[in-house]
Formats: structure tokens, C-alpha cells, sequence
């Protein structure tokens, strides 16, 4: 069956923190030790997410895909983390692990690219895992670039090298 997209309601938030938390351990877990990946939980994760939304709600737009009457994967946006007004940022696409490979993640980023352009923005930046090849690959088969801008993020206990990718709209 097809994907269909929708706008992310308050009762998506738990089940896409869940999805999260699976999509992080997935794609991660080949290059982050487990104990980096333990934590949050997936109701911890849900939790994140249902805070962020009562504050972001406004600014941000979240896009869940859905299989089979099934939230498979979502997507999360706003705008630049740097401040540039012509710029939004792309802060997550990430998916249920059995459904990489099957056009969810590619759905996503076109959705969200133009929904940016919809927003007046010119310019989409994102942050990746350095080590994340698969969504490096992802991203570059998409018409990101890299900046040549990096920086560290904590997950657990690990830190963890990001790179900034940048495109135009």
C-alpha cells in the first residue's frame, strides 16, 4: 500500500517519540556503543516531543507518513538554528527501520522542502551524524551539499560529530 502524509496532531507526539527512539537505535547503532543509545526511552523520547511541540508548534512543522493506517516515519522543520530569516532548517526525517528503501524517507524530504519554499525560504540547511553514511548518501542523493561547518551533540554518554549540509530551494 501507498504512503500517505498528513500534518502531525498532539496525539502522533508518543508514537512518533517511539519511532524516534527506534529510528535512532537503527541507524546509529553501527557507529554509537548501545549504552549511548539506551537512553531516552521510548516513552522518554515521546515525552521530548509532546514538550518541543507545546513550544515549537508555531514556528515548526511536523509531517508524519503513514502505511496502512500505521505511522511509518515524520519529519520536522522550522527555521534556521543560525537566525538567517531566508534559511529553514530540516531538523529530522526519520523512519521506522523497515521502512528504509521504500520511498518514506524520499517522500518526506520532498514534502518538507516544499513546504520551506512554501514558507518563503530560499536556502534548507541540516545537521547529520558524521558517521551516519547512509543518511549522508541519502541527503547527498537529494541535492544537499556540505558547508564545511561542524559541531559536536551529546547523545548519551557519547559525542557525537555533526555535519551541516545545506541546499538551495
Amino acid at each position: 500500500m501507498t504512503v500517505t502524509l498528513r500534518p502531525a496532531t498532539v496525539d502522533d507526539l508518543l508514537t512518533v517519540g517511539a519511532l524516534h527512539q527506534r529510528s535512532r537505535v537503527a541507524a546509529y547503532s553501527a557507529f554509537l556503543p548501545a549504552r549511548a543509545l539506551a537512553e531516552p526511552t521510548p516513552e522518554a523520547m515521546g515525552a521530548y516531543w509532546t514538550e518541543r511541540w507545546t513550544w515549537e508548534r508555531d514556528e515548526h512543522r511536523m509531517t508524519v507518513a503513514e502505511r496502512d493506517c500505521r505511522l511509518v516515519g515524520f519529519s520536522y522543520l522550522g527555521p534556521d538554528d543560525e537566525g538567517d530569516p531566508a534559511t529553514g532548517l530540516l531538523n529530522a526525517i526519520h523512519l521506522e527501520p523497515a521502512e528504509r528503501g521504500r520511498g518514506t524517507g524520499r517522500a518526506l524530504m520532498v514534502d518538507a522542502l516544499d513546504a520551506m519554499r512554501v514558507r518563503g525560504w530560499s536556502r534548507a540547511v541540516l545537521w547529520v551524524l558524521r558517521d551516519n553514511a547512509h543518511a549522508r548518501a541519502f541527503y547527498e542523493r537529494g541535492g544537499w551539499t556540505l558547508t564545511g561547518t561542524e559541531r559536536d551533540e551529546h547523545i548519551g554518554p557519547a559525542v557525537v560529530p555533526q555535519l551541516r549540509y545545506a541546499r538551495r530551494l
